[in-house]
């Protein structure tokens, strides 16, 4: 019988909703800092609540998204919580499983390792433990296949951690995660001091300077770094805050950070330069504007002319990728695999958009996107219409035969633009039916609508109270922490 580790602790320390959780996880994405680093071998990230500590999480994570075809199998290490295990405890599941659905537990690479010093299977350990279960949502926006390999470390020598990691290191294909908070419950000058003193220890490669209040998962993290020293990597400080800095009070507060692991000789992943952003004061018009709005700035003329070039020059290319993408799905279960230098230079760039399937008489058959760039948008089209097929939780998955008699539209979104408001009136009265897609947030409960849903919700109260539904928000809900981002977007339509 098939063994599903369930999730344990969405709606807690994450949505619950898988919509709502793949676009939080998707904005703190889009959100951490790009760079023309290598895809790192290993990295360190916190496994507390979104809220508190998915931003500092997401600053490793976009590293590994040039290399989200590549990575196949992702060893997860972190610490116990809730049920003590010395040694190493692999889970005895099959599949993990959050709201976006299961992930394969890669038998064959824990056979490896099962009967090593310290190595066996012990389910409890594993049943209500989040910190492991936090970081599974990262990887399943990020990784288009994978198996996972998911291990609770209790008490044990950093020699024998780094011995498990040793036989599972790889190559390209496999990416090490280690799951570890820092400081707890220490006021907050305190927890900085001794953050400070865990972080250079990471840097300097020596596990034996964590002090046992520095990080709850010094155990696997003193693996790696054994490891990682007589490998010769290096190592990049990503990120280093606590929840006083993020979402809590100063005066007890928990320690995150985040580093990223590099191997000898690693390149830089991305060969093209990325283009460089566009200022966030933009709109796009695809039908007149009223007269009484005021002209925008040059920038959202040059947005709105490059994207309706674009998609008059290539909206049929990505139509057919998104086609490609389905039919393959349908017969093989995974995605197309885009290889964006194959491709021309204007899709080949980084892009967001979602794909919408829709039935004969406009009912809503699927949707998936990403509401900001963070991959090149030729694979964003691949990914979204496959998931927009099969994996949207509202939806069973698409059959052939039905597949013949859908519709496929694609809307290609500009960035983000935080929207400044003194109450819910201002936002209303701001608001622009037709044009605006909007994204709002308010703790870890976030949603978005795209523009065409002005079609079906015209008045701007109406739309704003289906999208706090959505977010799983009372409609009348209002709060001094409400946010909310607007965006504009340009859709082409497939022909049947």
């Amino acid at each position: 019988m098939t063994a599903i580790r369930k999730a344990a602790v969405a709606g807690m320390f994450y949505p619950g909703s898988a919509t709502t959780l793949r676009a939080e996880v998707e904005g703190y994405l889009s959100a951490a800092s790009q760079t023309a680093a290598p895809v790192p071998k290993a990295i360190i990230a916190p496994h507390a609540g979104y809220r508190y500590s998915g931003a500092i999480a997401a600053t490793a994570y976009a590293r590994i998204a040039p290399a989200s075809d590549t990575i196949k199998r992702v060893i997860l290490l972190g610490p116990c919580h809730r049920v003590a295990v010395r040694g190493l405890a692999l889970s005895g599941a099959d599949y993990f499983e959050t709201p976006l659905g299961k992930v394969e537990i890669d038998h064959e690479a824990e056979d490896l390792v099962n009967g090593l010093p310290g190595v066996a299977a012990f389910p409890p350990t594993h049943e209500q433990e989040h910190a492991l279960e936090v970081h599974i949502p990262f990887l399943q926006v990020l990784l288009n296949d994978f198996k996972l390999v998911p291990i609770v470390v209790g008490e044990a020598p950093p020699e024998q951690v780094a011995a498990v990691l040793d036989k599972l290191w790889g190559g390209s294909e496999t990416l090490i995660v280690i799951s570890s908070d820092l400081s707890h419950y220490l006021e907050y000058d305190a927890a900085r001091d001794i953050d400070s003193r865990t972080a250079s220890a990471i840097t300097s490669f020596a596990p034996e300077k964590i002090e046992r209040g520095g990080a709850c998962g010094r155990f696997p993290v003193g693996g790696l770094l054994h490891l990682a020293k007589s490998k010769e990597l290096t190592c990049e400080q990503l990120d280093l805050r606590n929840s006083g800095d993020t979402a809590g009070t100063k005066d007890r507060v928990v320690g995150y950070g985040s580093w990223a692991f590099y191997e000898p000789g690693a390149q830089p992943a991305a060969a093209k330069p990325k283009p460089k952003a566009k200022p966030l004061n933009i709109r796009l018009v695809r039908k007149p504007a009223p007269a009484q709005q005021k002209s925008q700035p040059q920038t959202a003329n040059d947005f709105e002319a490059a994207t309706k070039k674009l998609l008059v020059d290539f909206g049929p290319k990505l139509l057919e990728i998104a086609d490609t993408s389905i039919r393959l799905g349908l017969k093989t279960g995974k995605p197309l695999a885009i290889d964006p230098a194959k491709q021309p230079a204007a899709i080949a760039a980084q892009g967001a958009c979602f794909v919408t399937l829709k039935t004969g008489t406009g009912q809503l058959r699927g949707c998936i996107g990403s509401p900001a760039a963070y991959r090149q948008l030729c694979i964003d089209v691949a990914e979204n219409a496959f998931r927009a097929a099969f994996k949207d939780p509202r939806f069973k998955p698409v059959t052939a035969a039905e597949y013949e008699t859908l519709k496929m539209s694609i809307s290609v979104l500009s960035p983000q633009a935080g929207m400044t408001f003194k109450d819910e009136a201002d936002l209303l009265g701001q608001l622009r039916p037709g044009i605006d897609g909007l994204v709002i947030a308010d703790g870890p409960r976030r949603a978005l609508f795209l523009p065409s849903v002005w079609e079906q919700l015209p008045d701007p109260k109406t739309f704003l109270a289906h999208l706090k539904h959505k977010a799983g928000m009372p409609q009348n809900h209002w709060s001094a922490t409400f946010k909310a981002n607007r965006f504009i977007a340009e859709e082409i339509h497939a022909k049947k």
